[in-house]
């Protein structure tokens, strides 16, 4: 940072519930930003929140359930307290290109590669990656900060987003297993619906629910070095 010293950086790294890299680092980053005058735009999670209230906006309090979560919250406080100046920007879901985990999770299913279900019970409000890239860099652009949410205004089950991918993608949906998230031994929240309207005011980029992006087929990008 000293060396650089760089007008924008835009932190997305993370690492599960490994509070060294998921909650301190993001915090020592705002710390080096704040101090050489550079803009920041922290990535954070709808994982912040345990689903008991449903619906999220941006004046919501962190309730995390799970070590993810906790970490993702602290790193929040964290950047915050040490460059005020900085947006923290909560997602949900990110869907694109084939990539994700999640579509790459479909596609092993519907092959019968992959052991394990699609949960009926578990519910995000899938965006894609192309349009939360360019609603960060928007962020970025203006004098916005605090706490702003960029979800898609679809919310789905994980098994609903399966069909969009596999009807997407010319896979047979049908072979999609289901479950339910309640009756696993997985922790972390059923229903966590990030409402992102006030963000979607501030900004020209349309944030498209999963119903809309995922019409058109798949075209493979190129991986980037």
């Amino acid at each position: 940072m000293a060396e650089v010293s760089p007008h924008l950086v835009v932190n997305a790294s993370s690492h599960k519930a490994d509070w060294a890299v998921t909650a301190d680092g993001p915090i020592r980053l705002a710390m080096a930003a704040a101090k050489h005058g550079s803009r920041l735009v922290h990535v954070s999670s709808d994982a912040v929140f345990s689903g008991a209230q449903v619906h999220y906006d941006e004046t919501c309090l962190p309730d995390p359930v799970t070590p993810y979560g906790a970490a993702k919250a602290a790193a929040e406080t964290g950047v915050l307290t040490v460059h005020p100046e900085a947006v923290v920007a909560r997602t949900s879901l990110i869907i694109g290109h084939g990539r994700s985990v999640h579509e790459r999770a479909v596609h092993e299913l519907a092959a019968g590669t992959r052991d394990g279900v699609l949960f009926t019970d578990d519910i995000r409000c899938p965006v894609h990656v192309e349009d939360l890239a360019a609603a960060l860099l928007e962020l970025a652009s203006c004098d916005a900060s605090g706490i702003h949410h960029l979800a898609g205004p679809d919310a789905l089950s994980r098994h609903e987003l399966g069909i969009l991918i596999a009807r997407r993608d010319g896979l047979d949906a049908s072979r999609l297993p289901t479950g339910l998230r309640a009756h696993s031994t997985l922790p972390g929240a059923l229903d966590v619906r990030l409402d992102s309207q006030a963000t979607q005011r501030k900004l020209t980029t349309t944030l498209s629910g999963a119903r809309q992006f995922c019409i058109a087929p798949v075209t493979a990008q190129p991986v980037v070095p």
